[in-house]
């Protein structure tokens, strides 16, 4: 049974936005949305995940769990996934180069 899965990339290679193209509908630059299998959904993440080099992407699709959504990641970036006794909360590491007491306040 196909489910709703969207995806979000950040300087990932064109071949890589063509594959994802193909499966899903992109209405703005580097989102994706589509309702597809998980199998589909499976093997599009597994090329966008072998393949995102300095990028980064985000995959949220539905799930049987309290959120009744997951959320996976590749690349680097500021925001990880953190698992909090089941539920998946956000976490944000702090920029290169931030050290305690040198900055008074993180920037946006």
């Amino acid at each position: 049974m196909p489910n709703l899965v969207v995806i979000s990339t950040t300087a990932v290679p064109d071949y890589v936005r063509g594959s994802l193209s193909r499966w899903l509908t992109e209405p703005a630059p580097g989102l994706y949305v589509g309702s597809i299998s998980a199998r589909v959904r499976d093997e599009l993440w597994n090329q966008v995940a072998d393949a995102i080099g300095d990028g980064a992407a985000v995959c949220v699709h539905p799930s049987d769990n309290e959120q009744r959504y997951t959320i996976t990641t590749a690349g680097q970036r500021r925001r990880s996934v953190l698992d909090f006794e089941g539920l998946q909360l956000i976490g944000f590491h702090a920029p290169a180069g931030y050290e305690d007491g040198k900055n008074e306040q993180l920037p946006f």
